[in-house]
């Protein structure tokens, strides 16, 4: 078992990494029904929330099925950050997240993010003060450094456990990286076998198969894994993991049937959430990923990212499931 303050987990836990417009209850909630044992709100500005900005209040939505699940924030301003944990808490969320991590411009560029990794320091002093702001645990998602001149990690994970977070979670990349290249768990590993440290370490980066997941595991000995892109399209990949670490086999793929029917629960629930004509749109960017691989799959792709109704989308969605059924049993 896996504690995280009072929050427990099984044995070699799969997160689902919070992933900005991907994350949402709708995705998770698929994520959940496949595996996910820990999962995230989209990445939360804390501008945006001491605004009481909607896009950024809305992240707020969490259920009672998701559990457990973490808030996770980010900002440039310490006195912001404090503030928005308490906010965050008052959302009944089981954990808050701070994220140090993401690399894109807009983030980093303002101070958040990944650039806290450029100012330990004022990493160390906004930890404290959001494990001050609120009674729930705090955990940190973060990378190995600014780039590979600041590979500063093992210095974040004592500092920071050192004034109360309850977990980390190493993204394998500098920021400069990005997304490129491969993701390097040395540093991961190093940090697990450091004796100070006495919280979970969760590695995260690149794990798209069940093989790898259990080769990570065995080599660098993490206390589970965080998986983001690979589970696009693909919520099956946690229980494949378990399957595979469990048994040494593979799990059958899921079918063409399968594929149709997660993703109209998907879509169900994105109307259900945000309205036919948001839920509609911002399923869209889901299509490619659910159906990747079919033979000719464009026409139908071009008919669902240009459907306006349900009843229209879900025809679509029939017409897909007639058309493999034979050939991806």
């Amino acid at each position: 078992m896996v504690k995280i303050g009072n929050i427990e987990l099984p044995d070699f836990p799969l997160l689902l990494a919070p992933m900005e417009d991907v994350s949402d209850p709708p995705f998770r909630a698929v994520c959940k029904a496949n595996g996910a044992d820990l999962m995230y709100t989209e990445f939360i500005s804390s501008e945006g929330l001491i605004r009481d900005a909607a896009k950024s209040v809305q992240k707020l939505d969490i259920f009672e099925y998701e559990r457990p699940i973490g808030i996770q924030l980010f900002g440039s301003d310490i006195e912001t950050m404090g503030e928005c944990a308490r906010i965050a808490t008052r959302a009944n969320p089981d954990l808050i997240d701070i994220n140090y991590g993401c690399p894109v411009k807009n983030v980093a560029c303002r101070g958040a993010g990944a650039a806290l990794l450029q100012d330990i320091p004022k990493m160390v002093k906004m930890t404290e003060a959001v494990v001050k702001a609120t009674h729930l645990p705090v955990t940190v998602k973060t990378r190995l450094g600014w780039d590979d001149n600041t590979r500063n990690v093992e210095e974040v994970a004592e500092r920071l456990q050192d004034i109360g977070i309850q977990a980390l979670t190493i993204h394998g990349r500098t920021r400069v990286q990005m997304y490129k290249g491969s993701a390097d768990w040395t540093l991961i590993g190093r940090i697990k076998d450091n004796d100070r440290i006495k919280i979970p370490i969760f590695g995260n980066g690149d794990i798209d198969t069940p093989e790898k997941a259990l080769e990570y595991k065995n080599r660098y000995g993490v206390d589970g894994v965080m998986i983001g892109r690979a589970s696009i399209g693909y919520p099956w990949i946690f229980d494949e993991i378990k399957h595979f670490v469990r048994t040494g086999e593979h799990r059958t793929p899921p079918t063409i049937a399968d594929r149709v029917a997660v993703c109209r629960q998907h879509l169900d629930f994105s109307i259900r959430w945000k309205g036919e004509i948001t839920g509609l749109f911002e399923m869209r960017r889901h299509y490619t990923n659910y159906f990747k691989g079919l033979p000719d799959f464009k026409p139908y792709r071009q008919r669902l990212v240009t459907t306006n109704t349900y009843l229209e989308t879900r025809a679509v969605l029939d017409e897909v499931a007639d058309r493999y059924a034979e050939a991806y049993v």
